[in-house]
């Protein structure tokens, strides 16, 4: 079998509320829908974060050219050949390997969002390859995955604690764990909001943080003291982007919750070094933004050998199938409760991984078990 040919669909679909993070203001979902053909009629699809856009989509064809012909079952093989390319390479061997010269540092979260796409569609293709579901492909099982809904999103116009509502709203749906978004106000508006979503959900329910990287280490330190009061289960990415393995390490030793960080890192590597260095408990690679499958198997594998949690970012269709195959090692997977957050992905599947109170339902459709609705793909096109 060969792979024949690669096509992107850049997709935008509009929120009717604005929202903002800590870090920026959001007016929309974007997504790259990528459609790996072969020569057997076998296609593989994916739909992967990530911008530019035009940008990744252009990675992604400069990537096709390299890949068509090759064998799309020889997923490793074609992830060390593309993430080879990222690294420097003396100029009379490239000159002469009929290889581009080595891809631009800026430009890694592009390139590695582009492996991405064609990884996660090349393990589609195995899959259907061999008649089997992802999570069974790689030893799993399917049993349902514990999931939580995140909220607390801040908009113009709405009172700081209207994510009280919401929350408690995700709770009356049957899930079992929420998260919260933090660091749009100061820290004693963090606080308040906090303590009123534990006093509405109640104390059976999990409860994380989503910080954005909105804090330094010495304010950090504070707020991680006073908020455990709300008998918290992680913090996630609570320090500036500057802050490192070490910073985390020092947080994580002076206060009593759990941190968790990842879905910005773009390899094992970086990942390795806040687990080696004892700063978080909970990891969360985002297959979808870098590297994809194969490189998640890896930070899996990690995690499992250091006792901590794989914790994937977003796409629970896709990410469900790595928690399966490792189940000693998962601990929830993320989803959205509320459809006006991502209309994407609550409308794009015609087939995916089904919710049901709190839990994940992979399905027993060969490859990941997704069929996008390509008529509602259409209409969101960027």
């Amino acid at each position: 079998m060969k792979i024949t040919k690669i096509r992107t669909h850049p997709l935008f679909a509009p929120i009717k509320e604005p929202y903002w993070t800590a870090q920026e203001l959001s007016k929309g979902v974007r997504a790259i829908l990528t459609e790996v053909e072969t020569d057997e009629g076998l296609v593989g699809y994916s739909k992967i974060q990530g911008t530019p856009q035009t940008d990744i989509c252009d990675w992604i064809a400069q990537f096709a050219e390299l890949v068509v012909g090759r064998d799309p079952l020889e997923t490793t093989e074609i992830w060390e050949f593309l993430f080879g390319l990222t690294c420097p390479r003396r100029r009379v061997p490239y000159a002469e390997d009929g290889l581009p010269p080595p891809l631009p540092r800026s430009a890694r979260p592009q390139t590695t969002a582009a492996i991405a796409a064609i990884d996660i569609a090349l393990w589609d293709i195995k899959g259907k390859a061999a008649g089997m579901p992802l999570w069974k492909l790689l030893g799993g099982s399917n049993e349902p995955i514990l999931s939580y809904s995140t909220g607390g999103y801040f908009r113009e116009g709405r009172d700081m604690l209207a994510c009280v509502d919401e929350l408690a709203g995700f709770v009356a749906k049957g899930y079992k764990a929420v998260k919260c978004k933090m660091g749009f106000e100061t820290m004693e508006d963090d606080l308040t909001r906090i303590a009123a979503v534990r006093d509405a959900i109640g104390p059976d329910v999990k409860l994380m943080l989503d910080m954005n990287a909105c804090y330094d280490l010495r304010t950090c330190i504070e707020f991680g003291n006073r908020v455990s009061e709300s008998d918290i289960t992680w913090m996630e990415e609570p320090l500036h982007w500057y802050l490192q393995p070490r910073d985390y390490a020092k947080l994580a030793a002076d206060i009593p919750v759990d941190l968790a960080h990842g879905e910005r890192e773009l390899t094992r590597f970086t990942i390795r070094d806040f687990i080696d260095g004892g700063g978080i408990n909970y990891v969360q690679f985002d297959s979808t933004r870098h590297s994809g499958i194969t490189e998640c198997l890896r930070v899996a594998q990690i995690c499992e050998q250091y006792g901590v949690y794989i914790v994937p970012h977003h796409a629970s269709e896709l990410h469900g199938h790595v928690a399966a195959a490792f189940p000693n090692g998962s601990f929830m997977l993320e989803t959205h409760g509320d459809p006006e957050r991502d209309p994407v992905w609550h409308h794009l599947y015609k087939e995916r991984a089904q919710v049901k109170d709190s839990y994940v339902h992979l399905n027993e459709l060969p490859g990941i078990g997704i069929e996008f609705d390509w008529d509602f793909a259409q209409t969101i096109a960027a």
